[in-house]
């Protein structure tokens, strides 16, 4: 089950939250090859954030997927960062990507695990 985690200090209304989770949705499914089904987006908007001693707009990510491939973190890390920085205008250097490879039998869901 992948999971990606959206923190950012930009604020959203409701409609443009949903619209973001939905977007991201899709795009993780396609960036893995994995059934939306399994995909999880969990969106914290408005937090107090600073960057090198900035609050300008800035957003950090945690994308953790059991099989995630090690090559394939560059070509991940340019989607989400583009995605992020279209919809909400977040200039790229200014996003932080966390990549975690979950193992198997330490992800559950459903009652058992994967």
């Amino acid at each position: 089950m992948p999971l990606l985690k959206i923190h950012t200090n930009q604020p959203l209304d409701d409609a443009a939250q949903t619209a973001l989770m939905q977007l991201a949705s899709v795009k993780v499914a396609e960036l893995l090859g994995k059934p939306e089904g399994y995909v999880m987006i969990a969106l914290d908007i408005g937090q107090p954030m600073l960057l090198a001693g900035s609050n300008a707009p800035l957003a950090y990510l945690e994308l953790k997927s059991i099989e995630l491939p090690d090559g394939a973190t560059p070509s991940l890390s340019a989607a989400l960062c583009q995605l992020i920085s279209k919809e909400l205008d977040i200039a790229q250097d200014r996003i932080y990507i966390e990549f975690t490879n979950a193992e198997r039998h330490l992800w559950g869901w459903d009652g058992h695990t994967f």
